[in-house]
């Protein structure tokens, strides 16, 4: 496994599947039919060949494996791969749910399906080359190109306002990693090198890191999204085609939570430990806010886009109260939203193929001709709310658990995030599934098809799996959270030896 460049391969097979499907008329049903069938498939062995990254991931290692290096740019930038404990689990859960939005797009995109496909595995490439980059330069590049193909997919294939939504997000997201640019810049003078593990045995000077820490934040914030950035999420949600949202709530937004891991708090520890307490109350405004705010949708994406936002409140709180059990929820919170969130998002789009309308005051007593379904969105709500025996409840439990331990109050304000996130998924739950089935238009929708199941059953499993299992993934991750742990409390020990001297 050493000799095989397998992270090489696993982030750019998609580009083989996109010049494949580039070469394929889309003149027929056939054609597009092949289209989708190369599509698919790319994704599929990409997942398949990802696996032997954990099977062969050695959890005693705290250090970066399956390292590749080679000569790229002048002044010592170089194409620079490898995962840690971190990193790789975002690149199994990439891997993973993209075979399932290829598949969830099927019929739902009857037009332009050869660029659809294709916009879809370019973004796959550069999101597994965010999480594997080791060189600064390199993940910028992974990091600002993700906006393109997602960019292009919203304002495409998006809804009746896709080209403002898309605008939106394209400008927000942007914008923000100007500033991460010159800090990077900054940084190459000031260590000489924009190798990602050497810059984190780097001791940056401490005035020096406050805007260093600021710049990078401005990027990440944005891309979680963190209030009061966040407003471009619902819209690019709403407007996004089922999978681009399944996506976007499932792999993008864990960029931020990402980037703080690897850079904000190893590398910039005492600006990290000097504002976490803004952290800590933007978090608890977002949990608690945006809550309230999803009570009021009437959109069903909507309503999930705004649960997001609260979620992704957790995993800044969680990062930042730098002890095991807040690193380790927020990693974990952040797996699990992956998989809840995206399946609520394919679970919205089962029903927006047959209706049309993602209005909530249109659907009702979907029990009574789709109980599968029922029961399939039941514990995806639940989930979601943070249920015993579901994924949801480990990460939120183990966050909460890890702000106790730094500050009382903060925790207290946060846990009501799981009052507000019950009140309003039981709300979506009842208003869409319970009831009379008295709409005509709601009597001859059919129970999920064989395609449909294909896509939200592999999701179910792994939300039940790692709700009453979840020690694979707190394995792989606790050397590498335990090393960043430490690191960062010696570097704050020195910085507080050097004051009293």
């Amino acid at each position: 496994m050493t000799d095989w460049p397998i992270l090489t391969t696993v982030t750019f097979l998609p580009l083989v599947g996109a010049f494949l499907i580039l070469l394929i008329r889309d003149d027929g049903d056939a054609a597009r039919r092949n289209i989708r069938n190369v599509a698919l498939w790319t994704t599929i062995i990409t997942f398949l060949l990802s696996l032997p990254i954990w099977y062969y991931f050695d959890n005693a290692e705290a250090g970066f494996q399956f390292v590749e290096k080679a000569a790229w740019l002048d002044s010592g930038i170089s194409y620079h791969m490898g995962v840690d404990g971190i990193s790789m689990l975002f690149v199994i859960l990439t891997t993973f749910l993209m075979p399932l939005c290829i598949l969830a797009s099927w019929e739902a995109i009857q037009n332009r399906v050869k660029e659809y496909m294709i916009a879809f595995l370019v973004l796959e490439t550069l999101m597994i080359g965010v999480f594997c980059a080791l060189d600064i330069v390199l993940f910028y590049v992974f990091f600002e190109a993700v906006l393109v193909p997602m960019f292009i997919i919203i304002g495409v294939w998006g809804g009746k306002r896709r080209v403002y939504a898309s605008f939106k997000f394209f400008l927000y997201t942007l914008l923000g990693s100007v500033l991460m640019l010159l800090a990077i810049m900054a940084m190459y003078w000031q260590a000489g090198t924009t190798d990602i593990p050497t810059l984190l045995a780097h001791s940056f000077p401490a005035s020096m890191q406050t805007w260093l820490w600021f710049a990078f934040f401005a990027s990440f914030a944005v891309k979680m999204p963190m209030w009061p950035v966040h407003t471009w999420l619902p819209d690019a949600h709403v407007e996004a085609p089922t999978a681009a949202s399944a996506i976007l709530a499932g792999i993008l937004l864990k960029l931020g939570g990402y980037g703080f891991l690897r850079f904000s708090l190893p590398m910039f520890p005492i600006a990290s430990a000097d504002f976490a307490p803004i952290i800590y109350t933007l978090s608890v405004v977002a949990i608690v806010y945006t809550s309230l705010v999803a009570l009021m949708q009437e959109d069903i994406k909507k309503l999930i886009a705004y649960s997001s936002v609260a979620h992704m409140g957790y995993v800044t709180m969680g990062i930042f109260a730098a002890n095991e059990q807040g690193i380790q929820g927020a990693l974990f919170q952040m797996l699990s939203h992956g998989l809840v969130s995206a399946a609520l998002f394919l679970c919205v789009g089962i029903v927006y193929d047959r209706t049309h309308t993602r209005e909530i005051s249109a659907y009702g007593g979907l029990v009574n001709n789709m109980p599968k379904y029922a029961v399939v969105f039941l514990i995806f709500t639940m989930a979601n709310v943070g249920l015993p025996g579901t994924s949801g409840f480990i990460g939120e439990f183990l966050t909460l658990m890890g702000v106790f331990r730094v500050n009382t109050w903060v925790a207290l304000f946060a846990t009501s995030g799981v009052i507000f996130s019950a009140a309003y998924a039981l709300w979506l739950y009842r208003r869409v599934v319970f009831g009379s089935l008295d709409k005509e238009s709601l009597k001859a929708l059919l129970d999920m098809s064989p395609r449909e199941k294909a896509v939200i059953y592999p999701l179910l499993i792994l939300t039940i799996f790692y709700g009453v299992y979840p020690m694979p993934v707190f394995d792989a991750t606790a050397s590498s959270v335990h090393a960043l742990i430490n690191q960062y409390n010696n570097a704050l020990s020195s910085a507080a030896t050097l004051a009293l001297k």
